[in-house]
C-alpha cells in the first residue's frame, strides 16, 4: 500500500469520525484489499473445512467496524488493529459455537513446539490461545496488544509500533516475551 494511500484512508478515517458519512463510502475500497488479506491470514489458520469464508469475515468485520460509532479513528494502521481484533472475536465465538456443539469435544491438544513463533492454530486450539493471551492481558496489557496485532492483525513491528505509539525495539522485546510467556501458559494448562 502507497504512503498516498495510507494517507488517503487516515484522513477519510478521521473525516468519518467527525460525522461526513461520504467519507465512509469513500473508505470502503481502499480499504477492502487489506480486510480480505487480514481474513485470508486468519482462514488460512483454521481447517479446510471451516464453514465461515472468508469474504464472510470480511462483511462481518465490515459491519462491526461501521458500527464503532464511539471509535476516533487515529489512523489507518488504528483501523486495521481493530479490524484484526474483531475478526478474531468473530472466529472465536465461531470455534466455541462449534466445540458447544460437540458438547465439549474432549481435550485440548496445543502444539506449541517452538518459542520463536507461535504455530498455526486452529478451532479448539484457538480458544486455548486465546484463553492464555487474556491471562497475558490481565498480567501485562500491552505484551498483549502486541501479539494480537502481530500474530492475528498480520500488522509489521513498524504498524504495531505506531498503535501502541512504542518503539520498533519494544515491540520486538515484547513480541518476544510474549511468545515464550504464551507457550509456557499453554502447555502448563494442557498438562493438566
Amino acid at each position: 500500500m502507497t504512503s498516498d494511500s495510507s494517507y488517503d484512508i487516515t484522513a477519510l478515517l478521521v473525516d468519518w469520525s467527525n460525522g461526513d458519512q461520504s467519507a465512509l463510502e469513500k473508505l470502503l475500497p481502499l480499504v477492502e484489499r487489506e480486510l480480505h488479506r487480514l481474513a485470508h491470514s486468519y482462514m488460512r489458520r483454521e481447517s479446510p473445512d471451516h464453514t465461515l469464508q472468508t469474504t464472510a469475515l470480511v462483511n462481518e468485520a465490515y459491519l462491526r467496524l461501521i458500527d464503532q460509532k464511539k471509535t476516533r479513528w487515529q489512523n489507518r494502521a488504528h483501523f486495521f488493529g481493530i479490524a484484526a481484533k474483531i475478526m478474531r472475536r468473530i472466529l472465536l465465538n465461531w470455534a466455541r459455537d462449534q466445540q458447544r456443539q460437540k458438547r465439549g469435544g474432549g481435550a485440548i491438544q496445543v502444539s506449541l513446539s517452538e518459542v520463536a513463533a507461535i504455530p498455526l492454530i486452529k478451532g479448539s486450539d484457538l480458544i486455548a490461545l486465546d484463553e492464555a493471551l487474556e491471562r497475558l492481558t490481565m498480567t501485562d496489557e500491552r505484551k498483549a496488544r502486541v501479539v494480537e496485532l502481530r500474530y492475528f492483525g498480520g500488522l509489521s513491528v513498524e504498524e504495531t509500533a505506531e498503535v501502541l505509539d512504542i518503539s520498533a525495539i519494544t515491540v520486538l522485546r515484547d513480541w518476544k516475551f510474549a511468545k515464550a510467556w504464551l507457550l509456557r501458559e499453554i502447555e502448563c494448562r494442557t498438562e493438566t
